[in-house]
């Protein structure tokens, strides 16, 4: 890592540290663990292989409060002009009453990034009650048919 990075590493570390705000940023190589943890606690659910995930693993977003990781999602670039925001899974041991917050401000934070980035159209894949009823709060259109992922491993 050169300085320049460093730094950067730095400041956005500086940013976490005792605040009592929600703060969003970029997935780093160090949280892999952390995601596998916790999709490996969530009932039905299994960590999908690193290199199915963007960027290897970091292509995405992280919201978390002091220091402490919350949840996660990660964008799927397309040569279209829609993305996909995709494996949104959150910190099961955080139960705090701004838990949802964080969960929305995920989204919202995702949904700035993705315009900034110049897409028009952003698609997801949910099965989980809440998260579905999070995006339908924050204007998402939620089709009320069940459809299924459909995937094959080379």
């Amino acid at each position: 890592m050169n300085e320049s990075k460093l730094l950067q590493e730095i400041e956005s570390l500086d940013k976490t540290i005792n605040t009592k705000e929600l703060f969003t940023r970029k997935l780093r190589e160090s949280d892999w663990d952390t995601l596998v943890d916790w999709w490996s606690t969530w009932p039905e659910w299994t960590a999908p292989a690193r290199g199915f995930l963007p960027e290897n693993g970091t292509g995405g977003l992280m919201v978390e409060k002091n220091g402490t990781p919350i949840v996660a999602g990660f964008i799927y670039e397309t040569n279209s002009d829609g993305v996909l925001f995709e494996w949104v899974v959150s910190n099961p041991d955080y139960r705090e009453k701004d838990r949802k917050d964080a969960i929305e401000k995920l989204i919202n934070d995702a949904e700035a990034k993705i315009i900034e980035m110049g897409y028009k159209h952003i698609f997801s894949i949910g099965r989980n009650k809440s998260l579905m009823d999070t995006h339908k709060k924050l204007g998402w259109f939620v089709d009320s048919k069940p459809s299924h992922e459909i995937i094959k491993n080379l």
